[in-house]
Formats: C-alpha cells, structure tokens, sequence
C-alpha cells in the first residue's frame, strides 16, 4: 500500500513537471508576473479547506510529508500545480484567500488563492434540486465574490487595478466536481452530459467577468481522463473487456466525456478570445500531458523510501497557521 500511494503522489509531481512544461510553450512564462490569483477544487486549495472544514482529509497526515513535511491543506503529498508556477514565476507560494478574511492584514499582494477543496463550478443550489450532496458550498461564483470583496485592498482606482492585473496571472482549475459529485452515485451518462453546457456557461461567465475586472492573462486547464483514475476504475469496473482501452487500461467512455467537456471548454475559450484579443486566454491540455503516464508508466514509477507511519496520527494545527 504504501508504495502505491508513493507512485500516485510521484505520478502527481510528474504531471506537474509536465504541466509547467507545456505552459511554457505556450508562452505563460515569457512574462513577467508580479501576482497569481487562483480559483478551483482541490487541485489548487493550499489551505482553504482549513478555514471551511477542519474534518477534510487533506489537512491530516501523510498529506505534506514530501516537501512541507506535514499537512498544510494541499491534497497532495507536497506542492501543487499553482506552488510550482508560482516559485518558476519566483513568486512566493499563494496564501489561501480566507487567511485574510480570517484576521491577516493584507499588505504587499503578489497573489491571493480563493481554491476550496470539492468546490464546483455549478452553485451549491444545482445539485441540492437534483438530489445531489456537495461538500462545499464554495463553488466558483463565491470565489469571485471573494475576489471582488477583497478588491478594495488591492487597488483604489480602476487605473491602479488595470496595472495591478495586467501583470497577474489568473488561473481558473474547477469542473472536475461538478461530473465527480454525479458520477459516484451512479447518475446515468445522459443526464450528467446535460451538466456540460452549463458547467462551461459558469466558467466562461467568471472569465468573462475577471476580464471586465482588468484580467489580462488567464490560465484554464481542462478536465483529466477521469477513465484512468483508480477511484473510477473500481466504481466501474466491469467484465466487458471492450470498455477498457487495451493498451492503457482505462475505461473509453469516461475518458471520451472528459473529451467532451475538454472539447466544449476550448471551444468557449476561443469564443471568448475573438471578443478580447486584448487577452491571452491559454487553454492548459492536462488531458494528453496525464496521459502520458498510463501510455508510459515505467518512465515515471518511483519508489518511495519513506514510511507511512503518520497515517492516522493527529494533525499539529499550528503548523498550518505558521506556514501563513
């Protein structure tokens, strides 16, 4: 067990090495950014979660134990995707937004995380008329009311903020939960690809609202092949051999929805980009770069020497809060 979560949280740190590696082909880093500031799940939260539910697995060991030797709120085993492009852009890592509505003083911003782990795309609301539970109530549009309520203390005039945004990075990561919440309860694939228009309707909504804001430059990665992923795999597992891809092993028509929704995604963006050319919207392809991994999995296997002896140990809280 222990050396399967290692190869996972190895694989994770791989994807990330890839992932920074095809934004700076696309040119992301040609720049120069003097803040980042995110939205998403839990692929980007680095510490969120500790402010809305204290009870989230994240926050508990092994969480953290390979870089920042314990759990600070990353649902990773160290840094995130936003961690490794805000130290490539030298910045310093991205302090959760409810750090500051929590007591810190906001001063000198080079970037602030809205990110909450299971956040969705879609309002709280959608799912609970559908029968739906959400773990969060923190879905993208209440992460862009943070942005505006915190707006007043990044800049006082339009002109400042113009300034201040034009150098930023946004990164907007969120859809993910919006299909994970329906697919674990067994929700027919007819009635979760209804879901897809509208979770593209979201996220172009707040990208066209942060652009009225003064984003300049926006990063929107698109959905994962969520037939890879072990949690799917076993949820649907079947005997029907023909489901599964023969030379990956991973179910064909959940990766082809996670297409779909990617397919959509670019779409919208490109749509939105005719209507600003003044931006730079790049789509982030974290479908193909993962997928590197299940076509090739000898090249990224690593074995981990550590134990997994914090499993079940009680987390230290002030670890996280000295961390911020």
């Amino acid at each position: 067990m222990a050396n399967h979560r290692s190869s996972v949280f190895s694989m994770k740190q791989q994807f990330i090495k890839l992932f920074l590696s095809l934004a700076t082909i696309k040119g992301v880093f040609g720049n120069c950014y003097t803040s980042i500031f995110s939205f998403g799940d839990s692929l980007t939260d680095t510490g969120n979660d500790y402010f809305t539910d204290p009870t989230v697995q994240c926050l508990f060991p092994p969480y953290g134990e390979s870089y920042f030797h314990y759990p600070t709120g990353r649902c990773s085993n160290g840094r995130l995707v936003l961690d490794f492009t805000a130290q490539t852009l030298r910045l310093p890592l991205i302090k959760p937004y409810l750090v500051f509505e929590n007591g810190s003083t906001v001063t000198s911003i080079q970037g602030v995380n809205f990110a909450v782990v299971g956040a969705t795309a879609l309002d709280a609301a959608f799912f609970f008329e559908r029968g739906l539970d959400v773990s969060t109530n923190d879905s993208l549009s209440v992460q862009l009311d943070w942005f505006k309520k915190i707006l007043q203390s990044l800049c006082n005039t339009s002109s400042e903020c113009n300034e201040i945004f034009g150098s930023s990075l946004f990164f907007m990561e969120i859809g993910g939960n919006d299909y994970n919440i329906p697919f674990s309860m067994y929700r027919s694939i007819e009635e979760i690809l209804t879901f897809v228009p509208l979770v593209i309707k979201a996220i172009a909504s707040a990208i066209n609202e942060l652009i009225e804001l003064g984003a300049v430059i926006l990063m929107v990665p698109g959905n994962l092949p969520i037939g890879c992923s072990a949690a799917y795999l076993t949820s649907y597992e079947t005997a029907d051999t023909d489901q599964y891809d023969p030379e990956t092993g991973c179910l064909n028509w959940l990766n082809k929805f996670s297409e779909y929704h990617n397919d959509q995604l670019q779409k919208e963006l490109s749509r939105i980009q005719a209507l600003h050319p003044h931006t730079n919207i790049i789509y982030a392809d974290v479908y193909n770069s993962s997928m590197r991994f299940y076509r090739n999995p000898s090249q990224f296997y690593w074995r981990s020497t550590h134990s997994m002896l914090w499993r079940g140990r009680p987390i230290q809280l002030q670890h996280i809060s000295e961390m911020w």
